[in-house]
């Protein structure tokens, strides 16, 4: 990764931030919540993907409805957060993977040389 990408990545950040910003403050608040909950537990790809961008989507469009973020995602925002992730390689995946020694994992390659 280059200076170019990371000044890119940089812009392309601050502009999604905006568009936060002009969000009414309760989908504001949603949306911090839900972007802290998913950097926890999200998927791996969520710096690059479209899924917080598309959030952002979404809200947009109920705002321009006039419904509030609760009429859009429910009461439970990690239960929301989840239905978003439930097809997403995640970080907890790799993690168990990891433990676990699945095959394509560092640790059972070395449990096959030391047997093998």
């Amino acid at each position: 990764m280059g200076i170019q990408d990371i000044i890119e990545g940089k812009k392309q950040w601050r502009a999604h931030m905006a568009r936060v910003k002009a969000l009414p403050p309760d989908y504001q608040i949603v949306y911090k919540e839900m972007q802290r909950y998913l950097f926890k537990v999200g998927p791996i790809d969520l710096p690059d993907g479209r899924l917080l961008p598309g959030i952002v989507d979404f809200f947009e469009e109920g705002v321009a409805a006039g419904k509030g973020v609760l009429e859009l995602i429910g009461h439970d925002v990690a239960a929301f957060c989840d239905d978003l992730v439930k097809d997403s390689r995640t970080y907890a995946d790799v993690y168990q993977e990891s433990i676990s020694g699945k095959p394509g994992t560092d640790e059972s390659a070395d449990r096959q040389n030391q047997t093998g």
